[in-house]
């Protein structure tokens, strides 16, 4: 008996948070919307499951219109093959409720570049959700006289450490000729005319992080430089890679810069110059706007609002 009342009074409790969670849920909902994740590919392990779990119940409620994948879908070695199993254990498998079959727009990480990133995009012949034409491109979404504009770049081989790197796993980086991407960026940004425009890239521009400060430094001289000149139409810089939330806004500059945090293994952070939020928690981002607003939500793992970065026109 008293563990029937026990299982009672979990289960409402279970479905008072998901009521909950679902008043929230629909507060959120604009004209467009859009999810995002990075660094998630841990074969279902850590908090993955719980995760895409949480995305699919949101999904529900306020129907995006894609899911943003920001890089290191698959940890640790990339994939060999659009047959490599890891396709259905980092992705298929665990993304499975009917309302994520929709556009996945993903970008390279480090990580696909230890395997086969020519795989990576040969994908979107294999699934119909997996959407990625090239390792650089743009998409542009039109909802109700609301534009928006994602500049989906490849930055991987943006950065020295990875194209002088002796390791075989990235033979492939010091092929792609990342000054062309740069002057397509360039291109793209000088005639975007939506109303919010995202650059959505792996590694970070600026960010707290253990990792080697020369990957931040080619970031701000090469791709940072390029979004500065156009910071009166760029309003977010997105990436994953740190597997931890933050919230940039330098004096200087017009451009919230965001760290998206894994999607499974979250690490710790702290704040530096510029932080208006950080926290160490894994989970993903919701992005919606409307003509007149643009928000960035970052949710937990448990489906909670953690934090909010709203611009307006």
């Amino acid at each position: 008996m008293r563990k029937f009342i026990t299982f009672t009074v979990l289960l409402f409790v279970w479905f008072g948070a998901v009521s909950s969670n679902s008043k929230v849920w629909k507060s959120l909902k604009k004209d467009i919307n859009i999810f995002v994740i990075s660094d998630s590919g841990r074969n279902g392990y850590y908090d993955q499951k719980p995760i895409a779990e949480v995305m699919g119940q949101m999904a529900e409620k306020i129907s995006p219109r894609c899911v943003v994948a920001a890089g290191d879908v698959h940890h640790f070695d990339g994939i060999q093959s659009v047959q490599d199993p890891l396709w259905m254990t980092n992705y298929e498998l665990i993304y499975s409720h009917p309302k994520l079959m929709i556009p996945w727009l993903p970008v390279m990480g480090n990580h696909e570049y230890r395997g086969n990133t020519k795989a990576v995009i040969e994908y979107s012949d294999i699934s119909r959700r997996w959407c990625m034409p090239d390792r650089y491109y743009t998409e542009v979404y039109k909802v109700k006289g609301a534009t928006l504009r994602l500049v989906m770049i490849d930055t991987t081989p943006i950065i020295e450490k990875y194209r002088r790197s002796k390791d075989a796993y990235y033979a492939d980086v010091a092929k792609q000729d990342y000054k062309e991407q740069l002057e397509w960026l360039n291109t793209v940004l000088s005639s975007a005319t939506e109303d919010w425009v995202i650059v959505v890239g792996h590694h970070p521009i600026y960010a707290d992080t253990g990792k080697s400060s020369k990957e931040r430094r080619d970031m701000q001289n090469r791709v940072g430089e390029t979004l500065r000149k156009y910071e009166q139409k760029v309003d977010l810089y997105i990436c994953g890679h740190i597997h931890n939330f933050q919230h940039i806004r330098r004096s200087d500059c017009k451009i919230d810069y965001i760290v998206n945090s894994s999607a499974a293994r979250g690490r710790s952070v702290k704040a530096i110059e510029g932080t208006k939020f950080c926290s160490p928690v894994p989970g993903f981002s919701v992005l919606a706007a409307d003509k007149k607003s643009l928000c960035l939500h970052m949710i937990n793992s448990k489906g909670e609002v953690l934090n909010t970065i709203t611009r307006t026109k």
